[in-house]
């Protein structure tokens, strides 16, 4: 039997509306296929928290957790703590970005300069932000200071490091052709290796974003009057279960949602990109 024969890109293309609804048609889908298995998961929780295999107050069921969720939500708490939370990773991001982009382009373009503070830069990557949260609250106190350089420290390696990888792997066909039109540097950086290097650098952002998300919730926990991490942390103090997972599902869901944005944008601003979602995290060193 012969294979069906699908329509190619360039052919949805041609076709009035084609490739837009083939992209909706294919979005859907794997909306349902993602959501298959924490769908299952939810209700065979809540089946079983129903029987009594669970126990409900280790493990508290779905619709208790959305209760409570409910409740934070109407009575404005919920608003209050992840304002915060995002507020704080918005600020440090913000800032690690600009300080990882230029750190980046300047030690990927020059070798002396990166040769000189690749040891230094691979002493501190080793070390996890978590690890510096005591340091920082008694440097910084326990205001907003020290939260936002916990976020800052987090962000700032994964930048760096996917952005000299973009620049590394730049064709060196790209440069030649540059050179023989007579780019000047600035012409080559903005014309040749930022454009090359744009998809890891969105990688670079991509995985920044989410150590910032994970490191502000570990100094939440540690000390703040408000925040997902507080949030948790009463949950704790006063033995509510249901808010602790409530709080748990908070970080997940907000997390997803700023990486949807994320990859969307990416979509949007690299156009050349034909499949963002098969591109591999680089385990690429400074060194």
């Amino acid at each position: 039997m012969k294979a069906p024969a699908y329509p190619k890109r360039e052919e949805l293309s041609t076709l009035p509306g084609g490739t837009a609804q083939f992209a909706l048609k294919l979005s859907f889908k794997k909306l349902l296929q993602g959501l298959v298995l924490p769908l299952l998961v939810i209700v065979l929780w809540e089946i079983f928290s129903s029987l009594g295999w669970l126990n409900l107050y280790l493990i508290p069921p779905p619709s208790q957790i959305g209760d409570r969720l409910w409740v934070i939500t109407q009575n404005g708490e919920l608003l209050k703590h992840l304002g915060a939370s995002l507020y704080r990773v918005a600020c440090g991001f913000s800032l690690a970005l600009c300080m990882a982009l230029p750190l980046g382009f300047l030690l990927g373009l020059t070798p002396g300069v990166r040769d000189f503070l690749s040891p230094i830069l691979s002493f501190f990557q080793q070390i996890p932000g978590i690890a510096w949260i005591p340091m920082f609250i008694l440097w910084l106190g326990i205001d907003e200071a020290s939260k936002i350089a916990i976020i800052v420290y987090s962000a700032f390696f994964p930048i760096l490091l996917n952005t000299l990888h973009g620049i590394a792997s730049t064709d060196p066909k790209l440069k030649e052709v540059a050179y023989t039109y007579g780019l000047s540097r600035w012409g080559l950086i903005t014309r040749v290796y930022l454009p090359s290097s744009a998809p890891s650098v969105y990688v670079g952002m991509r995985l920044g974003l989410s150590f910032s998300w994970r490191s502000l919730v570990a100094a939440e926990l540690l000390g703040a009057s408000k925040g997902i991490g507080y949030l948790i942390q009463e949950g704790r103090e006063m033995a509510q279960p249901d808010l602790m997972l409530a709080g748990v599902l908070l970080i997940g869901l907000t997390g997803l949602c700023l990486d949807f944005v994320f990859r969307h944008l990416e979509k949007r601003f690299l156009p050349w990109q034909e499949n963002v979602e098969t591109h591999e995290v680089p385990t690429w060193q400074i060194s």
